[in-house]
Parts: structure tokens; sequence; C-alpha cells
């Protein structure tokens, strides 16, 4: 199978790689040159990280070159979904982000796209021939670098279902439920609960998908060691860390893949998605 890693720096399989180059006009427009010495009658596997409109741009400038060449798609890798956050209208006049990069995605009418831990049930109803990976490997990978027993910590009610699957496929760790309250028109956080009266010093790692700014996780800190907590870990399958990890002190380790950047900084441990943890 032949492989287009649109971003030189996310390499999660390994193959024969279609050389290119890639460039931003003085406009502002994605640009791609793609070498035609490879076989085009072999399947192609695109992979990406989706950050910005410019990297969706490329994306849908490397599939018309290769269309153009007679190119077999066959899968799209794009373990980060953007706009998965904006999977309901909670006010009016916004758009619903997910089904705007979807119907983009679906128009270029990959076999199969691998999204990796999306947001929620929302990314695979409306992304054609989707194929969701799970948090589970990555989180038993963070278990081992841990060692100790810990309690799984869910930051709030969207993450239970996918907390509980993860604790049954772990054995049956023990899940601690939390919730919080966000003003949807200002996004301001409120009201941390940890539903459990005394934690009796155990560790904890919080599981969720995405940090963005991190304050989901600095509230939950704060409950959690007002209820006796052990250690705090946190564990992220999509880092953003719009605010940096300065007020994430609370944590002794912040566990994260490289499905949205590369990162380095002496909080944090980045696994990198390969093919074990992308399930292929």
């Amino acid at each position: 199978m032949n492989l287009l890693h649109l971003d030189p720096y996310f390499k999660p399989i390994s193959g024969r790689e279609i050389q290119f180059e890639s460039f931003l006009f003085s406009g502002g427009e994605p640009h791609i040159k793609i070498n035609p010495n490879f076989d085009v009658s072999e399947k192609i596997t695109l992979t990406h990280r989706i950050n910005t409109f410019q990297d969706l741009g490329l994306l849908c400038m490397a599939v018309d070159a290769l269309q153009r060449m007679g190119g077999v798609l066959h899968t799209l890798l794009i373990p980060y979904f953007p706009g998965a956050r904006q999977d309901r209208l909670m006010v009016k006049g916004e758009p619903l982000s997910v089904k705007v990069y979807a119907d983009i995605i679906n128009a270029l009418k990959f076999k199969e796209v691998v999204v990796f831990d999306p947001h929620s049930h929302v990314t695979p109803a409306v992304l054609n021939n989707c194929k969701m990976v799970n948090n589970h490997k990555f989180i038993r990978k963070v278990g081992a670098f841990i060692k100790q027993d810990f309690l799984l910590i869910s930051p709030d009610g969207g993450a239970l279902k996918k907390v509980y699957s993860l604790s049954k496929s772990l054995g049956g760790i023990e899940v601690i439920e939390c919730s919080k309250k966000r003003d949807v028109n200002t996004g301001k956080l409120s009201s941390f609960k940890v539903y459990t009266e005394d934690l009796h010093g155990k560790d904890c790692l919080i599981v969720d998908d995405i940090c963005d700014g991190g304050f989901t996780f600095m509230g939950l800190a704060r409950e959690l060691k007002k209820k006796n907590s052990g250690r705090l870990y946190l564990a992220i399958s999509h880092g953003i860390f719009s605010k940096g990890f300065d007020h994430l002190h609370d944590f002794e380790k912040i566990f994260v893949t490289d499905s949205i950047k590369n990162i380095k900084h002496p909080k944090l441990k980045q696994m990198k998605l390969d093919k074990e943890l992308m399930c292929l």
C-alpha cells in the first residue's frame, strides 16, 4: 500500500511513502506537487493532522491531485476529527461545525476514515465509512507507566459511557463520577463536584478526549484533593493545551498522544499513535 503523510512530523504507520512538496501561495492558499513515481494501481492511505482549514485544504488538494493521476484512494487516517466538540446547536446563529467538516471529507469519497477517540457519537453518525478507534490501548499503556493501582475519574456526564467502557476493558477499575456546569454563552465553568465522600488517599487518573485550556481538569483537581485523593494523573487523547501547563501543577504527570501536535514538557509524557494504538 502507498502512504501519503501530509504532516511530515506525523507518520503513524510505515510503508512505501509517496513523495511530495507542499507550500502556501502568497494569498494563503495551500498547494501540493506530488511526485508521480509510484504505482497508481496500489491503494493509497493518507494521514494528516487537521488543526486548521489550511490543513483541510491541503488534504483536499492532495486528493484532487491523486485522483487526476489515477490513484486509488482507500483510507484516510485523521486521529483528531476537527470541529467534533461543536456537535450540538447550543446558541442560535452558530454552525454545526462537525457536520461542516464531515460533509467536506465525505465528498472526498474515502473507503475508510479512521478517527481516534472521537468526542461523541455524532462524529461517526455524520462521517461516512468511519472507523472509530477507542482509547483503551492508550490507557493500558498509561496504566503500565503509573504501575500502582488507581481510580478512573470521569470528568463529566458526557464522558461517563466511555469511561465505564474503558473500566470494563481494564478489568473493572473503580470509576468515580464527577460533574461541572458550563455557561453555554460564555463557556465559563463552575460547580465542580466529585460524587464520593472520601477517596482514602488513592491515586486518581482523569481520562478525557480533549484538553484545550485545561480549566475542567484544574477545577476537578481541586475537588479531588478536597476528597482526600492521592497522586493525580491526567490522560488526554487530543492535547491542545492552549493555556500551557503552569496551571495544571496539581498533576503528577499528564499523558497525551501526538494526534494534534508534538509537544515536549517536563510535566508531559507523549505517546505516538502508532499502528498498535490505532488498531491498524
